[in-house]
């Protein structure tokens, strides 16, 4: 192999998608194999050095773009309005905050209606089931709405089996008209931005249904340990880098918790009422004091 099929190589793989640190797997497993191919003096010398600075990295990540609450709503109107199949689909992930690939390879049995949950359990990636995006299982809190909705679902896909013929019901909850896994990108090109628009919303990333989640829950006073857990961040700090600053007022809250019963500000008395309830209380503490003396 030759250096410059060695840089054609490394530069198709970008062009395909692969991320840099895949590529820089692929360069370093090439470079081993021609290292020993030198030593064993079967080449001159090693074609696959000095070729690391070829690998791009990584473009910055692309700003966290929720929706609002208003703003949710109108979509899954749209989506309920225009692509009543694929209303359960959003609705859970405006509910659960799972990933693309975990929504797609969600199945039946991952569902506990009595308990109330989701066990995120494989992501469908490329047309392959994997594991979660941390590689570890999760439970996911389903809300009313949402549990109703996807029972009603499951009594319409029975139907919906038997009617066309299947054999049995597709074990994931959201597949196509023939049963089989939705595709991700007729998914977002032909329903998400269609209903997006059909909304008058902005164009934004699918992913972003999963940050509107979060944020809702923060704005609703969830904490961000309770975010983490349910988004199935490997780490508390993710979660902080990146929904910290959508806490409301976090800050000035923490530091008015500092203050005393009396004083607001410097040399500033606290209510009147607040202090009337204070000295009412002391006189009841006196005259109990008095009565039991």
């Amino acid at each position: 192999m030759t250096r410059p099929e060695l840089r054609e190589l490394i530069i198709t793989k970008q062009k395909e998608g692969l991320s840099p640190a895949s590529v820089s797997r692929i360069k370093a497993l090439v470079s081993v194999i021609l290292s020993h191919a030198l030593e064993d003096g079967l080449i001159a010398a090693n074609p696959a050095s000095r070729l690391g600075r070829l690998i791009k990295n990584k473009e910055p990540k692309a700003d966290v773009n929720p929706l609002t609450r208003e703003e949710a709503r109108a979509f899954l109107e749209a989506v309920r309005e225009n692509y009543p199949r694929y209303y359960p689909f959003f609705l859970c992930a405006l509910r659960t905050g799972m990933c693309l690939g975990e929504l797609l390879a969600l199945e039946w049995s991952d569902i506990d209606f009595r308990g109330g949950f989701i066990e995120v359990r494989r992501n469908l990636v490329e047309g392959r089931f994997t594991t979660p995006k941390n590689h570890k299982t999760r439970r996911v809190d389903m809300s009313r709405q949402l549990s109703d909705t996807l029972r009603t679902l499951q009594a319409e896909r029975k139907k919906e089996a038997l009617a066309k013929g299947w054999k049995e019901m597709p074990p994931q909850v959201f597949v196509n008209e023939v049963g089989k896994p939705l595709d991700r990108g007729n998914l977002v090109r032909r329903v998400f931005w269609r209903s997006l628009e059909k909304a008058g919303l902005r164009r934004i990333r699918l992913h972003d249904l999963r940050h509107t989640y979060a944020s809702l829950l923060i704005q609703n006073g969830e904490s961000l340990a309770y975010v983490k857990d349910q988004l199935g961040h490997h780490s508390i700090q993710l979660t902080v880098d990146t929904y910290g600053h959508l806490v409301p007022g976090a800050n000035r809250q923490a530091v008015d918790r500092l203050d005393d019963d009396f004083f607001t500000t410097y040399g500033q008395e606290a209510g009147a009422d607040r202090v009337q309830a204070l000295v009412l209380k002391g006189l009841k503490w006196l005259n109990l004091a008095r009565l039991s003396g």
